[in-house]
């Protein structure tokens, strides 16, 4: 009994999250081209990062999400990236891979990124195969419990962004999943809808700037986040201090009732670490052991350098 009590719970919890918001990430800085394909080619450089949360760490079902994105800068004026994002919530699993392309303008002191992107979606519910139901369910054959895990659905995602960046100061707004795509599972061969799923059009304003101290050595860097489905919105403001641009830690606070530690490091001149934990303070921080976030990446300058011409002249034969 006290499992599909938790299975019910579950399936409300699935419901909830996967109709309102995409994939919920604490260090957006590393995951700006997953929802703003203007970012692509920003940096000016080779850069590519793998991140990892556990949310909710300790309660059965909850959310866990991979990602990795690559992006690169072509002859300065395009801009070009792919984002891999793997999303599971209890029965329900998410596969996304998207191709962005920016073509960046150089407007006053720094580039404005004007960004597509497009790819594909992969949406399944596999309710057998993570032993959510026990076999008098499955025996009873309830019509609103999707059993086939072999529920998988494929369609295309869109996506458009603006991202604007100079030395100390980046402005993006964009907009995830445009077809605003819904989608039914069904649970036997008769066709009966057990589950609908909407992946829902989402909406993105980032903003953040570079403060210098006293110290040339450090930097303040505030920064916000904005998410929404015009529906459900959520709100973070970041506080980062960096050392010498190679160590950096702060705070996050986010209307989701979370506030978020960060920190992390850049070693060997390129690779880049860094970790963020989630502190829970709603109802639920007596049921999991907080949320963790791991980030593993580099950036590599592909610029060479000219090498000086040498002319030959009979003054010096």
């Amino acid at each position: 009994m006290k499992k599909q009590i938790f299975f019910l719970l579950v399936l409300l919890m699935v419901s909830a999250i996967s109709k309102a918001q995409d994939s919920q990430f604490s260090q957006t800085m590393f995951t700006q081209l997953l929802i703003n394909p203007g970012y692509a080619g920003s940096e000016d450089k080779i850069c590519a990062y793998a991140l990892n949360r556990t949310q909710w760490s300790g309660l059965e079902g909850a959310p866990r999400v991979t990602v990795f994105n690559v992006d690169a800068a072509i002859k300065n004026r395009i801009g070009l990236g792919l984002s891999l994002e793997n999303d599971e919530l209890g029965f329900d699993k998410n596969f996304k891979i998207n191709l962005s392309l920016a073509y960046k303008q150089t407007i006053g002191k720094g580039k404005l990124g004007i960004g597509v992107k497009w790819g594909v979606a992969s949406s399944a519910i596999d309710v057998g195969g993570g032993g959510w139901v026990t076999p008098d369910v499955i025996a009873n054959d309830d019509p609103a419990i999707p059993i086939d895990g072999s529920n998988d659905i494929n369609f295309l995602d869109f996506g458009f962004g603006l991202y604007y960046k100079t030395q100390d100061l980046y402005l993006g707004i964009s907009s995830t999943h445009l077809l605003d795509s819904e989608f039914e599972f069904n649970s036997n061969e008769a066709g009966t809808t057990t589950a609908t799923n909407v992946l829902k059009r989402n909406y993105y304003i980032t903003a953040g700037y570079n403060l210098p101290f006293a110290n040339p050595l450090l930097e303040f860097k505030p920064s916000v986040f904005v998410q929404s489905d015009g529906t459900n919105s959520q709100l973070a403001v970041n506080a980062l201090i960096a050392y010498n641009k190679k160590i950096w830690g702060g705070v996050s606070l986010r209307t989701d009732n979370a506030i978020t530690g960060i920190f992390g490091i850049e070693l060997f001149k390129w690779v880049k670490v860094s970790y963020a934990y989630d502190f829970v303070v709603s109802d639920l921080v007596g049921y999991n052991n907080g949320t963790h976030e791991i980030m593993m990446g580099f950036c590599l300058d592909v610029k060479k350098d000219k090498t000086p011409e040498k002319y030959k002249s009979i003054r010096f034969l």
